[in-house]
Formats: C-alpha cells, sequence, structure tokens
C-alpha cells in the first residue's frame, strides 16, 4: 500500500530549522510513525506546523505531572518523515543519547537557529564588575555529546569560544558576546525564514544587516 507523506522530504533553509526544533524540543514516538512537537510559545508551534505544511490542528497539553494545559503541541503521523529523521541521526527517547547529526553545512545556520528557538536563549546582563550589558547566547540540551558536536561544527562559522556548563540533568553551551554577536550574524542572515519573533527583536541591536528589518 502506498504511504501517504505529508511532509516533503527535501533540504531546505526552512526542513534544516525544523531539524533544530525536533532535536531540542521534539518527539518522536517509539510507534515508528508519529512525530511531536510541543512549546510553550504558540508562535513557534505555528511556525513549525506552517515549514511543514500541516494541516494537523494545535493542541494544549501539560507536562511534568502538572494539570494545567499551558504547553502547545502539534502530533502527526508520517512514516516517511519518521525514517528520514532517523536516518539524520534522532531517535526516540532522544534528550539524553542524542548526538551528532547529519546536516548538509550550507543549512546548518538554519538548523542552529532552530535549536535556539527551540531550547535555547539570546539575553542580555549587566556584569557584576563593569556593569556594562554583556550579551549572552545558550543552547540547552541533556546531552553534552550533542552540544559537544554543536561547539565543534560551529567552530568552522568562526565561533571559536564557547563552554559548556554542566547542570542537574541539563547542560547548556554558551557564548559570550563577541562570539555570541558572531553566531546570531550568522543564523540572521540575510533574507532568513520565518523565526521566533521575540528572541530575533533581542539580537537585532547586534546585526550588521537587519537593524530596520521587521520578520515577515
Amino acid at each position: 500500500m502506498k504511504r501517504l507523506n505529508k511532509v516533503r522530504i527535501e533540504w531546505s533553509s526552512k526542513m534544516a530549522y525544523v531539524v533544530g526544533l525536533l532535536a531540542t524540543d521534539g518527539c518522536l514516538s517509539i510507534d515508528g510513525r508519529h512525530i511531536d512537537f510541543t512549546s510553550k510559545d504558540l508562535g513557534l508551534v505555528e511556525i513549525f506546523k506552517e515549514n511543514l505544511n500541516l494541516s494537523n490542528k494545535i493542541g494544549k497539553k501539560a507536562r511534568g505531572g502538572q494539570v494545567e494545559k499551558k504547553y502547545f503541541r502539534i502530533q502527526f503521523g508520517d512514516k516517511s518523515f519518521y525514517e528520514f529523521l532517523l536516518s539524520i541521526g534522532l531517535t526516540p527517547h532522544k534528550s539524553k543519547t542524542v548526538g551528532p547529526l547529519k546536516i548538509p553545512e550550507s543549512y546548518f545556520p538554519d538548523f542552529l537557529r532552530g535549536c535556539i528557538d527551540g531550547d535555547g536563549s539570546i539575553g542580555t546582563f549587566s556584569h557584576p564588575e563593569s556593569k556594562h550589558l554583556q550579551l549572552k547566547v545558550r543552547i540547552f540540551s541533556a546531552s553534552k555529546k550533542f552540544l559537544d558536536w554543536i561547539k565543534n561544527h560551529a567552530e568552522t562559522f568562526g565561533i571559536i569560544g564557547g563552554f559548556i556548563q554542566p547542570g542537574a540533568g541539563i547542560n547548556a553551551l554558551t557564548y559570550a558576546k563577541s562570539d555570541s554577536i558572531i553566531l546570531l550574524n550568522k543564523i540572521y542572515y540575510n533574507g532568513f525564514p520565518q523565526s521566533l519573533n521575540r528572541k530575533f527583536l533581542i539580537a537585532q541591536p547586534y546585526l550588521r544587516t537587519w537593524r530596520n528589518w521587521q520578520p515577515h
């Protein structure tokens, strides 16, 4: 019987971004066909849905034993897309085991933008001594080998800094100001596809090209 594929499997900026979202904040069911993406940001789930051209409805769910359904969720079945995700290195129960992924070099900035939108942060803070405003970009994961791979791969873009902070069940790949600026200018390149607006707006003052631009 011919498979009914919902997702067009073809590498693009939008596909690489979606893979970044799934690598950090998505889930592959053990049934071999269903994919789940959950986020506190309704807008991010809507972008995920739009990028894959899905017709499935967005629902709500609780997490971590909570009762209140305050997370937005989209789930869909597509065996071919599921197998594609397996082929590039994603697996069910990936949170602690995910490692290097097979991402085309030209789409790595889009993938990285997806990782930051999915489970990362772009923020500023006041230095405790100088009081100067500092920029920091972080990507979180329970898998240190995943963050090691991202850090090593990002060095090909001239982002040679960064360090991994261990935590209670979660690790953070952290970039200080100079490397953060290089990173942000790589992922928010001229004409990049739609991403999470609130994170882009934090990054915008540090971008050389898009100072007066608003995401579409």
